[in-house]
């Protein structure tokens, strides 16, 4: 058996080991085995890794934007130097398919990249005063230290999105990565180390939520928290960033509906509906979440559904003819197995999948087949509760007016998807969707210069795009008088 690599804490441009004398294991979600072992990291390492950042950001901030952009563009080329390490880590402690996480790794490159587009465009404003002689001059500043938490279905690509328009704009970043996907992220030390991004301007934690992340988000030091994740753990960063006013951005759960009308293309539809539910093994917070199928198509577009979803491949992520890995973890795999009882208890019917899967290879590893609910009610719990992962409830509707009421029936407000080929229609729905994102004729997936910005309990302040950038920006006001 290889020695298992141990991680320490990436803090001022150095690695350090956490005075804690703990680690947590990184275990393989395909087969369970130990991948790495992480720092548990305490709070004052948490302490330490502000200050430094806080000092670093003095002398950031100074730096022309055009100046760091060119060391974040050698940043990201070499991220994409180490695409296939970096996705091989991305494939061990996520479980995502290669393919997958190859794209993970060049969209990672790819944020940091747009992010330096940026760095000509922070413009602010000059405005005529109410006084004579006198000019209002409007500035746009870095806020300071960024404190950034991602989340673990996605954590490279989040940890890039976050740590481009934040460095570009003149802050420093502590990003603290899940407990369960920190790896890849942890790596981006050793890449900042190589390509000379200042001592302290990038640093990398490891440890629990509930003490080193309050720490984090509770400091006076930050100025600002960016953070990927649950709602739960959203409204509690919130409520420690409020001791300090300090600004939140904040992109949490998802419970997407995914609207067939009767006039749509049926085959796309089906296979928009089918990756929208199972990329990622359903690990997405855009992903199709529960299924509105209008009544004059839903035979035609089951049939074709079911039989797609049937067909798909469960196995190894490592293997191209692989379609849907495992989940992340064994509570995320019971949630999952939870909620598929549930929705038996409530009345709906398993019409596709409902169990683990079995054979040799799956009794190691947190594995579920892709699973499709029918006779589904909306107020079964499945309907309501985000699953994250590879079940999907299927209701069947017959009005506009009933549909709009179903969909907005939801706590969340990320993302929705319809699919119909009226003009009207896509009006009405932009009209009356309450969803931050809407995606028509299409499933899933945002880009860089659009706005990934949820409403409810989705989150708040967005990202991506000249909105999200600004998100990384601070006002400051000059009235200048002169003499006449």
């Amino acid at each position: 058996m290889s020695e298992v690599k141990e991680y320490q804490l990436f803090i001022d441009g150095e690695w350090r080991t956490s005075s804690s004398g703990e680690t947590i294991d990184v275990i393989n979600p395909t087969t369970e085995e130990l991948v790495a072992k992480v720092q548990n990291g305490t709070i004052g390492e948490a302490e330490q890794a502000l200050e430094a950042a806080d000092r670093a950001q003095k002398s950031w901030k100074l730096l022309p934007a055009r100046k760091r952009a060119e060391l974040l563009y050698r940043f990201a080329q070499e991220i994409k130097a180490q695409s296939d390490y970096l996705a091989k880590l991305l494939v061990q402690e996520q479980g995502k398919l290669l393919r997958v996480a190859k794209s993970e790794v060049a969209v990672t490159a790819s944020f940091i990249e747009y992010a330096c587009e940026w760095a000509r465009r922070i413009e602010g404003d000059i405005v005529p005063s109410d006084e004579p002689n006198e000019q209002i001059w409007i500035q746009k500043i870095p806020r300071g230290v960024v404190v950034a938490i991602t989340a673990w279905n996605f954590p490279l690509a989040l940890a890039g999105r976050k740590l481009g328009p934040a460095l570009i704009a003149g802050n420093t970043v502590v990003i603290k990565p899940t407990s369960e996907t920190p790896l890849a992220t942890l790596e981006l030390g050793h890449i900042a180390q190589k390509v000379g991004i200042p001592n302290g301007v990038i640093n990398i934690l490891t440890g629990p939520g509930r003490e080193m992340g309050s720490a984090l988000v509770g400091s006076p030091i930050t100025k600002m928290v960016t953070m990927t994740g649950s709602t739960p753990v959203g409204q509690q960063i919130a409520k420690l960033a409020a001791q300090n006013l300090t600004h939140v951005q904040l992109e949490l759960g998802g419970k997407a509906p995914f609207i067939v009308f009767a006039d749509a293309h049926i085959d796309a539809a089906v296979e928009a509906a089918l990756h929208s539910r199972f990329d990622n093994c359903g690990q997405v917070c855009t992903c199709n979440e529960r299924m509105y199928v209008h009544e004059d198509v839903y035979d035609t577009f089951m049939e074709k559904f079911l039989a797609r979803t049937k067909a798909l491949k469960v196995g190894d992520p490592m293997l191209d003819e692989t379609e849907m890995g495992p989940k992340v973890n064994r509570s995320e795999l019971e949630h999952i197995e939870h909620l598929v009882a549930t929705s038996i208890k409530e009345g709906a019917t398993v019409a596709v999948g409902g169990k683990r899967p079995e054979g040799e290879m799956f009794e190691k590893g947190f594995w579920f087949e892709p699973t499709v609910l029918t006779n589904v009610t909306q107020d079964m719990t499945i309907v309501h509760e985000e699953s994250f992962g590879p079940i999907l409830p299927v209701l069947k509707f017959k009005t506009f007016d009933e549909v709009i009421g179903y969909a907005n029936d939801c706590e969340y407000g990320l993302a929705a998807m319809i699919f119909t080929n009226d003009m009207n229609t896509i009006m009405k729905c932009n009209e009356a969707l309450e969803y931050g994102e809407i995606y028509v004729n299409r499933g899933h997936g945002e880009q860089h210069q659009g706005f990934h910005n949820g409403y409810k309990l989705s989150g708040s302040g967005g990202e991506d795009g000249k909105y999200g950038f600004e998100q990384y920006l601070e006002k400051k006001t000059f009235y200048v008088r002169h003499t006449p």
